[in-house]
């Protein structure tokens, strides 16, 4: 398959052709049965002329073209509905019927704060340009009208409060929010570029508008993606500012699968700094290694690392409801351990002996009520151990007390 791309330097162009680069080349095998032999990539810089030649050729056009911050309102409809003219002519004259996608904006809608707007009047014009070219022409016509777009590569400060928001967070930056309560329908890139691979596959979903909310219908005039996140402002920048403090708390916040949290985090990340993207964390060292936290997590525990220098032995205490997994990466150790208290004959419990090493990783509880510790055997290399447990440390209840595993003799 050949698939045209115009607007393919724009946020969604880019995103869209690097997972059709993917597709092509074998990188991404998520869609066995869709092939894609040839991109033609086209946007403001291309020479007009490749226009007539990828409308020849192509079997699907992707229009993302269009204006979005001109100088002048009227070159909305230049933009926005002229170039559109153009591709459908240039395909006509080619007698090329494929499907064509139009990218249009909720704005086109044309109500509530969109009442008015030069930009939503130029959407619609557009809109309606492809629908009359599909009734001409029988060509297969899917307009889509784009919620608040984010995700990597969005450029800040030009038309999406939260690239803005990220960008300006992430590079210690002023923001400004006039009222936190607002609310934003937001439709992460990915899921985006999910749909239109869909439609690619001709498996589009298809809606009609009840206001500015897409409604789901199998014969529906329009198109969308039928995963977006309704968020007010506020919530953003608190999400937003917790991601900020994550190198110095270590708190990662919940983000569940496909939550909006986590497709938020993965856009913040995108916008660090050089100087942001590695950070420090604090060793505690002493003569028998260091132990340092590496990230905790609200519900889920922490992640931490302890090497252990040769022949030293580290733990020897129990816990009351504490669990954790001790997995040795790097060296070779034993884990022992032995419940408290004594058993029916009033003798201590038997040590549990685990020999351990990195060249075979295995994950070793550490079980509530057992004191337990762990012993370099290596005289010459460190024993490094990755360590979960089931809590943040808390040093006003550690929940941790001294006992050593074998009483000497």
């Amino acid at each position: 398959m050949k698939v045209l791309v115009t607007g393919a330097a724009g946020f969604v162009g880019k995103n869209l052709v690097a997972s059709l680069k993917n597709i092509r080349d074998g990188k991404d095998r998520t869609r066995p049965e869709l092939s894609v032999d040839e991109i033609y990539e086209y946007d403001i810089q291309t020479d007009p002329v490749l226009l007539e030649e990828y409308c020849a050729k192509t079997d699907f056009v992707f229009n993302l073209a269009g204006v979005n911050r001109p100088k002048d309102n009227a070159e909305f409809m230049a933009g926005n509905f002229g170039f559109a003219t153009t591709l459908l002519e240039t395909l006509k004259k080619h007698g090329n019927t494929c499907p064509v996608m139009l990218s249009s904006s909720i704005q086109a809608t044309l109500l509530g704060r969109y009442a008015g707007s030069d930009y939503g009047r130029s959407k619609l014009a557009g809109e309606e340009l492809f629908f009359s070219y599909g009734a001409e022409t029988g060509a297969k016509v899917l307009v889509y009208r784009f919620p608040n777009l984010f995700g990597k590569w969005c450029r800040p400060n030009y038309n999406s409060a939260v690239a803005t928001f990220c960008n300006n967070i992430a590079n210690d930056l002023p923001i400004q929010v006039s009222d936190p309560k607002v609310e934003l329908e937001l439709l992460y890139i990915d899921d985006l570029v999910e749909e239109m691979l869909d439609a690619l596959e001709g498996r589009e979903h298809h809606c009609e508008f009840d206001g500015v909310d897409a409604v789901e219908r199998a014969e529906g005039r329009y198109c969308f993606a039928p995963v977006t996140h309704k968020v007010t402002l506020g919530e953003i920048v608190e999400l937003l500012k917790s991601f900020q403090l994550q190198p110095q708390s270590l708190m990662m916040p919940e983000i569940p699968q496909a939550s909006f949290a986590k497709k938020l985090y993965s856009t913040y990340l995108s916008y660090l700094p050089e100087e942001k993207t590695k950070f420090p964390l604090k060793m505690n060292c002493d003569a028998r290694g260091s132990f340092t936290e590496l990230l905790k997590t609200e519900k889920c525990g922490q992640f931490s690392v302890n090497i252990s220098k040769p022949g030293i032995t580290k733990g020897q205490h129990w816990h009351h409801s504490k669990w954790e997994f001790f997995i040795v990466v790097s060296g070779h150790g034993l884990i022992q351990e032995r419940k408290m208290g004594l058993d029916e004959n009033g003798q201590p419990y038997p040590v549990r002996n685990f020999e351990v090493s990195g060249e075979k990783m295995e994950a070793v509880h550490m079980l509530p009520g057992y004191t337990h510790n762990i012993i370099n055997l290596s005289e010459t290399e460190n024993l490094v151990t990755v360590m979960w447990a089931n809590e943040s440390f808390d040093p006003e209840h550690p929940d941790t007390f001294f006992e050593p595993v074998e009483e000497k003799a």
